[in-house]
């Protein structure tokens, strides 16, 4: 391949190495006007490499921020027909389309320092409230298929699926290999992961870290009274007042 970020490597005579390292998509008109982007993945291109393996191993290494989810499901049919063994291995990031990619290795590795990010379909649109809802609908259709997809590989019923899809989700290795999308756990990361992976890795995980105090937090603020609330604020506690209770006039004294 002539592809710096789509290569296939022949390691030996039972095992081929293929890196995916860019943007899951066609070419475009700016692709044509000022040459290929290096960094593009395509189902075609992908399918001309994919048949010069000729070992009964390949090893898929993925480290993209997806794309087109067109050519996506397409490198994922291509994987599925493979006939031999399947390992995919995430190098730093598999997000969107690249995620169900991943989706295709029968053996599926997320390292310590590897992350997934699953979400619904994006598209833009122009037109009257027809054109609005028409294109929610596409939308809600595209999206279904990489659904299934995850449903059928993890196992995890279809509303929890969807329910991440909604939250744009990031996983980690360990939520990977718990909720099924991975299917073994590797502590030792041998994957060489860039700077700004790094980076970006760091940083969801402080966000899921806040996540979780915001989450404890409201779940204290819903077991306490408004009394116990106003005291932890240095406030007056409420007068009780049965006839502006009844009402819900309650004034709050400082």
């Amino acid at each position: 391949m002539n592809k710096k970020y789509l290569q296939f490597e022949k390691t030996d005579e039972q095992n081929t190495n293929l890196y995916i390292y860019g943007d899951i998509r066609k070419q475009d008109l700016i692709d044509k006007w000022f040459g290929d982007d290096e960094t593009r993945v395509d189902a075609f291109s992908f399918k001309e490499a994919l048949e010069s393996v000729d070992t009964p191993n390949l090893t898929v290494r993925i480290n993209s921020y997806g794309g087109s989810v067109s050519e996506g499901l397409a490198i994922y049919g291509l994987l599925s027909d493979f006939k031999g063994n399947l390992r995919t291995i995430v190098d730093g990031f598999a997000c969107s389309a690249a995620s169900i990619i991943f989706m295709a290795g029968k053996e599926r590795i997320v390292p310590e320092n590897g992350l997934l990010m699953i979400h619904n379909a994006w598209s833009s649109v122009e037109g009257d409230s027809n054109a609005m809802k028409k294109a929610a609908e596409d939308l809600e259709k595209i999206t279904q298929p990489s659904v299934n997809i995850y449903v059928a590989k993890t196992g995890l019923p279809e509303k929890e699926i969807k329910k991440m899809m909604d939250e744009e989700k990031w996983i980690t290795s360990q939520e990977a290999f718990d909720m099924g999308f991975s299917t073994a756990q590797v502590k030792k990361d041998d994957a060489q992961q860039a700077l700004e992976a790094n980076y970006m890795f760091n940083l969801v995980l402080k966000l899921k870290e806040k996540d979780k105090e915001i989450e404890k937090l409201k779940k204290e603020i819903e077991q306490k009274t408004p009394n116990e609330i106003r005291q932890q604020n240095n406030l007056k506690p409420i007068k009780e007042d049965a006839w502006a209770s009844f009402f819900n006039t309650k004034k709050l004294e400082k």
